[in-house]
């Protein structure tokens, strides 16, 4: 099935190595497919220094490329799942969901093996809304410093700042061969991850079956079940990240387990729930 496929991606170093390893398997599948990336500048790449919350959350790092994908500029965006919003654009659909990165949250420090070490007092950098209100509920005694940026920028402001550690995706980390720069990962009982995270989403038009049936190899059943349980979740609380919420989903056997959380904006009041439904009930369980 030769054909050119154009991959729209942001220029990050993180969001470059997914799309390059999204290119890697097509061409290793289908060898006769021309494949090109086309970097694209989002909203949430031009503003660095406001907090994801401040400037409207999901959907600032994929509305650029969702509108060159339906323009058809491009003809497949690859995202980080945990960016994409509960709905997709009408005319656009996933296309593939490929097996599942760590979904953990690492935890980085020079001084401190974990979040327990960590003395009253201590100051951890994040970016998340969702990080902040489950390390404040843990540790309500530590002070949570926003940080943005990529991870080379946040890694120097932990140090300018001073900063005891800070909380990454493990997923983005293990894709950038950083694996050895974290301690360990921050367990799903202190620490639900964002909707999504660790997963990749392949965004195509809803009229492109060609592609979509060329991409059916990269598609993981068990991944997709998941984010389709945590992203219903997502779409029934229409959170996006201005609330905080977690959630995620495992096959186990022949059912879908989902953990699910939503907080208030300072981690006083968690609220936390675990179920399970048959895995067709996957965005039924979500709702």
């Amino acid at each position: 099935m030769p054909r050119e496929i154009k991959i729209g991606t942001r220029g990050s170093a993180l969001a470059l190595a997914q799309a390059n390893w999204v290119a890697a398997q097509i061409s290793g599948r289908h060898p006769a497919c021309r494949v090109e990336l086309v970097i694209i500048k989002t909203t949430g790449d031009k503003i660095q220094d406001v907090p994801l919350a401040q400037i409207g959350g999901k959907g600032l790092f994929i509305k650029e490329i969702e509108e060159a994908l339906l323009a058809g500029q491009v003809d497949l965006a690859v995202h980080s799942l945990k960016d994409m919003p509960a709905e997709v654009p009408e005319g656009l659909i996933l296309g593939a969901v490929p097996p599942r990165e760590d979904c953990r949250d690492a935890f980085i420090s020079s001084r401190y093996a974990s979040l327990a070490e960590i003395p009253a007092g201590g100051r951890v950098g994040t970016g998340s809304l969702r990080r902040r209100v489950q390390l404040l509920h843990r540790r309500p005694d530590l002070e949570v410093v926003p940080l943005r940026g990529n991870v080379d920028t946040r890694l120097k402001k932990m140090a300018t700042l001073g900063l005891d550690a800070l909380i990454l995706a493990a997923a983005g980390l293990n894709r950038l061969g950083l694996a050895h720069i974290y301690r360990g990962c921050v367990p799903e009982s202190d620490m639900l991850p964002a909707v999504g995270q660790g997963a990749l989403g392949l965004e195509v038009r809803a009229a492109d079956h060609d592609l979509q049936e060329l991409l059916s190899f990269l598609d993981d059943p068990p991944t997709r079940l998941a984010v389709t349980a945590e992203r219903a979740f997502l779409a029934r609380l229409e959170g996006g990240c201005v609330v905080p919420v977690a959630a995620l989903g495992r096959v186990e056997g022949d059912r879908l387990v989902l953990s699910a959380l939503i907080s208030d904006l300072e981690g006083r009041r968690v609220l936390r729930e675990q179920r399970s439904a048959p895995l067709a009930e996957a965005a039924s369980l979500g709702t």
